[in-house]
């Protein structure tokens, strides 16, 4: 392993870990995860002063539309609480973005490529988004945050759920890695320094980058022929990656996941 890699590595672990040691220590004893009126406005997810969003796509690159086809896009709150807090999310995504955060003092030349969760039905753009940001350019890193194509369900197979063929939010993520890549100089990062990580769904996308580097789409420009691969990978709370037709607890992966000798160093936090 190299220096580096096993740094980043370190690094994610002890941020991650203090992060939510410091969220239970605040929320033990008075912060139950309270359930939280569902609301939800029409309109595009906007981030703070201190992101740039850019579009995915040119903007006549026709898209595969998500399961809502054209319904105009909302932001929304309406699960219950984390740490004490309501966390928001974006939905009826039709038209992917990024979010670019700069490091404001140092900066190591490294990237951290963001995908939240949200079960392919929305996507968590603070809770396991933005949030991971602050922590991520405090390092010295640059940091985007992936708002992709949702909702996607999955087919339904004697009686679970099994993979699309062609999985949007990972033709998204894929597109969001080249770009990264082809823009590395004009972000101020190298382009062997691009991690990625995510959550829940978007742990699963994760795994999906690290071990193959095929699209389902079309090339569209110079950024497509860039390596979807990522340098390093952390897979948070993964789903779907297991045989949903074997035991409870059987570590037997899906069909459809397969695993790559070329797959990056991976820091994988999970729990049974």
């Amino acid at each position: 392993m190299s220096r580096f890699r096993f740094i980043v590595s370190l690094v994610l672990t002890v941020g991650i870990a203090g992060s939510a040691c410091g969220q239970a220590s605040k929320t033990d004893s008075s912060d139950a995860r309270i359930e939280v009126p569902k609301v939800e406005r029409e309109g595009v997810w906007q981030p703070a002063a201190d992101g740039t969003q850019v579009p995915l796509w040119p903007a006549n690159v026709a898209l595969a539309k998500p399961d809502t086809g054209d319904r105009p896009e909302a932001t929304g709150n309406g699960s219950q609480t984390v740490g004490g807090r309501q966390w928001h999310w974006a939905g009826y995504v039709t038209r992917p973005t990024m979010t670019i955060y700069r490091p404001g003092g140092r900066n190591t030349g490294a990237a951290m490529l963001v995908l939240p969760g949200g079960g392919f039905t929305v996507v968590a753009m603070d809770l396991e988004g933005t949030e991971i940001c602050d922590w991520v350019v405090r390092q010295g890193m640059t940091c985007a945050v992936l708002k992709y194509r949702a909702p996607q369900a999955w087919p339904k197979q004697n009686g679970h759920s099994r993979r699309p063929e062609v999985l949007l939010a990972l033709e998204d993520a894929q597109r969001a890695m080249g770009l990264l890549r082809h823009r590395a100089s004009t972000y101020g990062i190298d382009p062997h320094k691009i991690g990625v990580i995510g959550f829940s769904a978007g742990g699963y996308l994760v795994a999906n980058m690290s071990n193959t580097e095929e699209r389902t789409y079309p090339l569209a420009d110079a950024a497509d022929r860039e390596s979807t691969r990522p340098d390093f990978a952390v897979i948070v709370y993964t789903a779907r990656l297991l045989d949903p037709d074997a035991e409870r607890n059987n570590l037997v992966l899906a069909p459809w996941a397969k695993i790559s000798p070329k797959a990056p160093r991976t820091l994988i936090i999970h729990a049974m």
